[in-house]
């Protein structure tokens, strides 16, 4: 009985060790994304070429019932996320209805590049993850906005207030971008560090199973394989920002089946970060009906009508087998 409590201490020594030596690979990993990327952003916005690209949208906001003022917050949201979206609606003049559609197709898109190299290393073509999520981006607000009976009259003039109009100093703008990316480096240390600790301790003791089990009848509703449970708790509550260490080294660390994974993360591509991305949008008077079901519906129909189309290759494969077989 005295030898136990010995062997328990070494265990959790080694699995803090081991959490933070993964947490910290992942770190720097991410920042090797986030810092460039980032940056990049800074200086469209700085030098007002982002501001600019909306032509690429606006040819399409008619057919999302949007304005083409839109197409300037849909822009933004897909190069710096959420947070840009939101602090552009605060400060341009949208109908309620206008103001959901861009919402959702922000939720859904935001953040694109980062992301998609997150989902790149994790078992899916990045290039094919940028793709989907934008096509269903588009596929989700159209019948959103079919369903509301929204129109893309703007109705009051939107007020632009200064937005893309910045003429901030260079180095301000640098030091400005500093400390914001500092910032959101910290945070996400403060969170990757204790999760990737409790991850490991959750696996050296057993408790992964447990938790696996929990969220297994929620995964397998969603259509996805349950051995998928965690990755997808993972997406679901922290994002694929800051969930992405713990995201790339599961799928490294262990051996998924490649249909499971693609259809994680086809669904996590339409529907992750569900506590912390929707709230932001509450102050601004959304209902919250549209910033939680439609991504979540999204997600459920894309995981079974995968699931479908592979069930009917796999089918069709078997029978032209079958039938090779008895014409030889």
């Amino acid at each position: 009985m005295t030898r136990l409590p010995e062997p328990f201490f070494f265990r959790i020594c080694n699995g803090t060790k081991s959490g933070i030596k993964k947490g910290w690979t992942g770190l720097i990993w991410l920042l090797k994304i986030l810092v460039p990327v980032s940056f990049l952003t800074a200086l469209l916005v700085h030098f007002n070429i982002i501001y600019r690209l909306d032509f690429l949208l606006t040819p399409l906001m008619a057919w999302l019932c949007l304005p083409a003022s839109a197409a300037l917050v849909l822009v933004i949201g897909l190069f710096t996320g959420i947070y840009g979206t939101v602090a552009a609606l605060s400060v341009m003049a949208f109908s309620m209805d206008h103001m959901i559609l861009m919402a959702i197709f922000t939720l859904i898109s935001h953040n694109l590049i980062q992301e998609s190299i997150v989902q790149g290393n994790s078992g899916i073509n990045p290039f094919v993850a940028a793709f989907f999520r934008l096509i269903m981006a588009f596929v989700v607000t159209f019948v959103c906005a079919r369903i509301m009976g929204a129109s893309p009259d703007l109705g009051p003039v939107a007020a632009l207030e200064g937005l893309g109009k910045n003429h901030q100093a260079f180095i301000p703008m640098l030091r400005e971008w500093g400390w914001v990316t500092a910032k959101l480096s910290l945070q996400i240390f403060c969170i990757i560090m204790p999760l990737m600790v409790l991850m490991e301790l959750a696996k050296i003791f057993h408790i992964i199973q447990m938790i696996t089990r929990g969220f297994s009848p929620v995964v397998a509703f969603l259509g996805l394989d349950r051995s998928c449970g965690m990755l997808w708790l993972t997406a679901a509550v922290f994002g694929l920002a800051y969930g992405s260490a713990v995201i790339v080294e599961e799928t490294r660390a262990n051996p998924y089946d490649k249909e499971a994974l693609t259809k994680l993360h086809l669904s996590i591509g339409v529907n992750h970060a569900m506590i912390e991305d929707p709230i932001l949008f509450l102050p601004l008077g959304i209902p919250a009906f549209w910033l939680w079901i439609p991504r979540l519906v999204a997600a459920i129909a894309v995981t079974y009508l995968f699931s479908a189309i592979f069930f009917a290759r796999r089918l069709y494969a078997d029978r032209a087998y079958h039938k090779k077989i008895r014409n030889h």
